[in-house]
């Protein structure tokens, strides 16, 4: 088979190229694992402004957002004000398959779109909790624990999710919201959702923003709103050996691991199925309890800088009382 070829007018270059170091996948098998799962990851970044991260031979990755000047006129863009740079930043919008394999000819690893769609930029589609654990030999068993608190949590509340690996050590866990909730009330949700799994076991998770505050714990991150991106399902990831955010039934995640789930061997464990796409409940409204609950939890990045600065002016006074 030749190194070079063209699919659906798209010119796929240095297929046999390896993809990156410890990635036991060559660029091919980046290429045809997004040319099989097509019908399932489109969907998810359809309408959905793109950052991919890219890995070039012998560079380190890098996440893009803004499209590079020689991005063919074909790829449906998004321009978007970045409050944070001052600046207009060109996304793409990945509609099509085309668009998707001049993607991985691009080296585009990993896909993270936006939690809103270009016709709503001001809500979210998905209350999403993203689960961290600790390092360790059984830190995603920890994250699947903790994932099975989320989905108590959820069912206390009134809402069902669905999870799925996150590709590296964790889980995400998603649940649509009423069209109808305001970016601010879902993201007010989150955090009381997060709150309330911790509440049931403090033993195994934790809410705390600060790692050093983690004690061991998984963080349910309750960051994931608003303007934040989250990696696809579906989409591969760059860690060793390519693994795959893959969707996992609520009852089979204790018996699954990362690995299971590679750019070389995720495709074939779908046969003609989308589980993403077929467990997903309808949108769901947020009770009005959990959203005023929410609404008293400050937002963790901002108590954590906060935190931050106190911890800084301590450790500050302490060093000057010391030098006295």
């Amino acid at each position: 088979m030749s190194e070079d070829e063209v699919r659906d007018g798209v010119s796929l270059t240095n297929l046999d190229q390896p993809l990156f170091d410890g990635a036991e996948a060559t660029k091919r098998d980046l290429v045809d694992y997004l040319d099989a799962v097509r019908d399932r990851i489109i969907p998810v970044l359809r309408d959905r402004p793109l950052s991919v991260m890219r890995v070039r031979p012998g560079q380190q990755p890098f996440m893009q957002k803004n499209l590079p000047k020689y991005t063919p006129d074909w790829v449906r863009r998004a321009t978007v004000w970045a409050e944070a740079s001052k600046r207009e930043i060109s996304y793409a919008l990945c509609d099509d398959r085309r668009t998707l394999l001049w993607f991985g000819n691009q080296r585009s690893i990993e896909y993270h779109p936006t939690l809103t769609v270009l016709e709503r930029p001001d809500h979210v589609t998905h209350l999403i909790l993203d689960l961290d654990p600790p390092a360790g030999d059984d830190s995603f068993g920890s994250a699947v624990q903790a994932a099975l608190l989320v989905r108590q949590a959820l069912a206390d509340s009134g809402l069902t999710g669905v999870a799925k690996t996150s590709g590296a050590k964790g889980v995400h866990v998603f649940v649509p919201v009423d069209p109808d909730a305001s970016m601010e009330d879902v993201a007010a949700a989150t955090r009381a959702i997060a709150a309330r799994a911790e509440r049931i076991d403090p033993a195994l998770a934790t809410t705390a923003y600060i790692v050093e505050d983690r004690a061991g714990k998984v963080f349910l991150d309750s960051t994931r709103s608003g303007g934040a991106t989250v990696v696809a399902a579906y989409s591969p990831r760059i860690r060793p050996g390519t693994p795959v955010s893959f969707p996992v039934a609520w009852e089979d995640l204790t018996s699954v691991k990362p690995s299971d789930f590679t750019v070389r061997t995720a495709a074939a464990l779908l046969d003609d199925a989308d589980p993403w796409a077929d467990r997903m409940p309808d949108p769901q409204p947020l009770a009005e309890d959990l959203v005023a609950e929410g609404h008293t939890i400050p937002v963790a990045r901002v108590q954590a800088m906060h935190e931050g600065k106190r911890r800084a002016r301590a450790r500050k006074a302490a060093e000057e009382s010391t030098s006295e």
